[in-house]
C-alpha cells in the first residue's frame, strides 16, 4: 500500500503562503504583491474551458465590480498554461488576473486536494491585506458560491 503524507491544508487563521506565478500575460505575480495594500480573494479552480470552471470564473467576472469595491484583489490559478488563460481571459472577458501554476506546486503548497483522487480541486481563499486567511471555502460543484462566500467574508472584515 502506498501512505504518503500529506500536507496540511492552509485553513482560517493560517497565515497564507507567499507564492510567485506567470499570469496569462506571462508577467510574474506575487501573493506578497498586495498584501500590506488589501485583501486578496485566491480561487483555485480545475481547468480552463470547462463546464464547472467556465461557471466559476464568469461568475467571479459578474461579481468583480461588488469585489473591487470591497477593495479586494481577485486571482485564480489553475494547471493550464499562459497561452490557456490569456484565451480563457479574453474569451469571457475576465477583468482578474489568471495565474498558471503547470507544476502544481502553489497548489500543494495550499494544500488543494484532489476530488474523489483525480480532478483538481475548487477552493477559494479570502486572506485579508495582512496575509491571514480568513476563509476557506471548498466545493466542487457549488461553483457560484465560491463568489457568494468571498463576498460575504470580506464584507465582515471590512466593517
Amino acid at each position: 500500500m502506498d501512505f504518503r503524507r500529506t500536507k496540511p491544508s492552509v485553513t482560517p487563521g493560517s497565515v497564507a503562503p507567499d507564492f510567485t506565478l506567470p499570469s496569462q500575460s506571462g508577467e510574474p505575480v506575487s501573493l506578497g504583491d498586495f498584501l500590506g495594500n488589501r485583501p486578496v480573494v485566491l480561487f483555485f479552480y480545475p481547468k480552463d474551458n470547462t463546464l464547472g470552471c467556465t461557471k466559476e470564473v464568469c461568475a467571479f467576472r459578474d461579481s468583480f465590480e461588488d469585489l473591487a469595491n470591497l477593495d479586494a484583489e481577485v486571482m485564480g490559478i489553475s494547471s493550464d498554461s499562459v497561452d490557456s488563460h490569456k484565451g480563457f481571459a479574453e474569451k469571457h472577458k475576465l477583468p482578474f488576473t489568471l495565474l498558471s501554476d503547470q507544476r502544481g506546486k502553489v497548489r500543494s503548497l495550499y494544500g488543494v486536494p484532489n476530488s474523489f483522487g483525480l480532478f483538481p480541486g475548487r477552493v477559494t481563499y479570502v486572506i485579508d491585506e495582512e496575509g491571514v486567511v480568513r476563509n476557506v471555502f471548498s466545493s466542487q460543484i457549488e461553483v457560484e458560491k465560491h463568489v457568494e462566500e468571498a463576498l460575504k467574508t470580506l464584507e465582515s472584515i471590512s466593517t
